[in-house]
This record gives structure tokens, C-alpha cells and sequence, in this order.
């Protein structure tokens, strides 16, 4: 009798193994159809927004910013045949002080932010070594890096992408040549690839203007974030360090400050740019917008509604008229479609060129929804497979 149990328990075990084999099998070919049709295979470096956290941080091995409560993203993006990995930089920094912390990252080296920058700024010129922890094995115009920013991650991966070309001006003339980063010195455009931009405020948020200035947009991040964001740290996670006021993500992301910025970006003609703009809200009769709140994480309740009825004038005087209304709880639909000073066209899968803006149809759901929802859990996976698959066959 005990023979005849463990021939059966010993028939099921192989019968299980044999499955899983084929499971394994199975799901490796299905991987290596969908590779097999790729024109390229680069690094997918992902880069979180205000108050985020990456692959650097503790916080990250328990609660993924790509994929939050839904699951880890780049483990999934990984194991379907993308090569995903996630950043770490200031929650709280400019963008120029996360540029120059992710340029760090993906070669490995010392955070340099620049002798100019740093003085004029009144930091430390040094940060954090990579030198034993690079987020990518090799990058150079041979093994090129596609780049995803979500929030303000899309001015910290476009700051990256116009220094890497085209170099400092400030930092070449304030430097001895000896002595400064290649980061700085450009002409390395080719070692990027494409440049998505995830509900990323190219233009600002009128955010800051609906509330009269009574409330810091990192307020409305939730409770859980702000936690988080503490945990993380950083050379520039919060002000009080001495630093210029202006060297902050909150001053970057105000409209005139970014119009500012972006005077000193421009699209690179070798990249391909893809923008993905959110939309949580639907307009009234009376021409104003208010939030789904089946969509909305309650934290950006307050803030859609504001800015679905502000308009107005910034003190620099651009004008915010009914077209800034539709929003995703913390950016603009308008605003994150592309940069003011851009080109820009909507995606046409059968004309997709570099160094223009295609713009994305407009996604469904919050400002956290492509980093995948927090208590409005949102399951992207499907989105991200389709868009890097694309990017992949271009």
C-alpha cells in the first residue's frame, strides 16, 4: 500500500514538473515571437517624478513606484523580453540636479552638478559614487538607452537627453577642461534613443495658481508618498540645506519657470519623442471640468477641481485660458502633450519621426495611473508591453 502512495505521489510531482516545464517553455516562446520582430532591444530607464523613489531605495524592494500595489513593473517588462530598470533621483531636486544624478547613475561615476551650477547654487559640487552600482551595463552610441519620465521625471530625461548633445556653455567656460565631466562637454546624442514622457508637465501646472500659492503641490501627494519620500532622502530631498530657492523641482514646475526652462532644451533631431498626456476629468455644462471619482485618488480630488475652474494670468503674463481646464489631478492635459516651443504632431503609427513630439492619445486616469494607481490600483502592464514593443519596431 505505501509502494502504491508513493508511485502516485511520485506520478504527480513529475506530472507538475512537467507542466511547469511546459508553462516555462511555452512562455519563452511566446517571449521570443515578440523579440524576434524587434528592430532594436535597448535599456528601458525609467525615471520617477516629484517625491518618487526608484531601484537605489529601500522603499522600492516592498512598494515598486512602476506598478505600486498592481505589482512590479520592471520585473514583469523583464521578464517579457524588455531590459527595464528604474532610477533613483532627488524627490524633491531641480532638473538639473536629478539630470546630473541619473547622467551618474547610468555611467556609474560620481555625481558631478557642476562647478558652476554648484557655486552659483550653493551645494556640494559632489554627490552620491555609482561607481560600484551603474544602472545600466554599458551605454554609448552602440548600446543605446530608451528613457521614461513620469511627472517631472519627463524635464529631468529631457534635460539629460539636451546636455548629453549639446553640453553646458556655463560649466564649459567656468571649468577647467581638465577637470569636468564629460556630461557636460555634449556630443553624445546618438546615445539616446527615445524619450517618453509619462503626464509630465512640459509646460507647468496651473496647480500652484488655482490654490493662490496656499498649498505646495508635494501637499497633495498622499500621506504614504510624503513618508516615503523622507525614507528616500537625497542631496536635494527637501529645502533648508542653504541652496538657492530656485534650485527645487516646486520652482521648476511653476508655468513661468518652466516656460524658462524650456529656453534651454530642444528636442534633438536623432530622438524619438513620445508624450502620454492623463486625463481624469469630464466637462460641465458650464464649461468647467471635474474629476471622475471612480478615477481619482483622493488626494487629487481637490486640486482637479481647482484647476478644472481656474484661469487667469501668471506674474510673468501668460495667459491660463479655458484650454489649461482639463486635467489629471495635478497636470494639465495641455500641458503635458508637448512643449510649447516644440514641434509637435498626434502619433501616427505609420509616420513616426524623430525630433518632434508625437503625442499619444490621451490616457485615461489620474496623474498616478501609469505608475500604476496607489489606492485606485491600475493594471498597465498591457500599455507598457504595447509601447515598448512599438518603440522596438521602429
Amino acid at each position: 500500500m505505501k509502494r502504491h502512495i508513493t508511485r502516485i505521489i511520485a506520478v504527480v510531482l513529475c506530472a507538475v514538473l512537467l507542466l511547469s516545464s511546459c508553462a516555462r517553455w511555452k512562455k519563452t516562446t511566446e517571449v521570443s515571437a515578440i523579440t524576434d520582430s524587434f528592430n532594436t532591444n535597448y535599456t528601458y530607464v525609467f525615471v520617477h517624478g516629484l517625491s518618487g523613489w526608484g531601484s537605489y531605495d529601500t522603499v522600492n524592494k516592498f512598494l515598486p513606484y512602476w506598478g505600486t500595489f498592481g505589482g512590479n513593473l520592471m520585473k514583469y517588462l523583464n521578464d517579457e523580453g524588455f531590459n527595464c530598470v528604474s532610477a533613483s533621483v532627488s524627490p524633491k531636486g531641480s532638473a538639473w540636479d536629478r539630470a546630473c544624478e541619473l547622467y551618474a547613475q547610468l555611467t556609474g561615476t560620481v555625481v558631478d552638478y557642476g562647478k558652476e551650477h554648484s557655486e552659483r547654487c550653493n551645494h556640494e559640487r559632489f554627490g552620491e559614487d555609482f561607481s560600484d552600482k551603474p544602472l545600466v551595463e554599458s551605454w554609448s552610441a552602440e548600446d543605446k538607452i530608451n528613457l521614461l519620465g513620469h511627472s517631472f521625471g519627463g524635464a529631468t530625461v529631457r534635460l539629460l537627453a539636451e546636455l548629453m548633445a549639446n553640453g553646458s556653455e556655463a560649466e564649459i567656460n567656468a571649468t577647467d577642461p581638465d577637470d569636468i565631466s564629460p556630461f557636460f562637454t555634449g556630443g553624445k546624442a546618438d546615445w539616446i534613443y527615445s524619450i517618453t514622457a509619462l503626464a509630465a508637465p512640459h509646460n507647468g501646472t496651473s496647480a500652484y495658481n488655482s490654490n493662490n500659492g496656499e498649498t505646495d503641490i508635494d501637499d497633495e501627494l498622499s500621506f504614504a508618498q510624503r513618508i516615503m519620500s523622507d525614507m528616500v532622502g537625497g542631496a536635494t530631498a527637501g529645502k533648508g540645506d542653504g541652496r538657492a530657492d530656485y534650485d527645487y523641482a516646486n520652482y521648476d514646475l511653476q508655468i513661468d519657470n518652466a516656460l524658462e526652462l524650456n529656453k534651454s532644451i530642444t528636442a534633438v533631431n536623432s530622438i524619438y519623442y513620445f508624450s502620454v498626456p492623463c486625463s481624469s476629468t469630464y466637462q460641465k455644462e458650464d464649461g468647467t471640468y471635474e474629476p471622475y471619482i471612480d478615477m481619482t485618488e483622493t488626494m487629487f480630488v481637490k486640486s482637479s477641481i481647482l484647476m478644472g475652474r481656474y484661469t487667469g494670468t501668471t506674474e510673468g503674463g501668460f495667459v491660463i485660458d479655458e484650454s489649461w481646464l482639463d486635467n489629471d489631478g495635478l497636470v494639465n492635459v495641455i500641458s503635458a502633450k508637448a512643449p510649447f516651443d516644440e514641434l509637435s504632431t498626434d502619433y501616427d503609427k505609420n509616420n513616426v519621426k524623430t525630433g518632434i513630439w508625437n503625442i499619444m492619445p490621451v490616457y485615461k486616469g489620474d496623474h498616478m495611473s501609469l505608475q500604476g494607481g496607489m489606492l485606485k490600483t491600475n493594471d498597465i502592464r498591457d500599455f507598457y508591453t504595447a509601447h515598448l514593443q512599438m518603440i522596438n519596431e521602429l
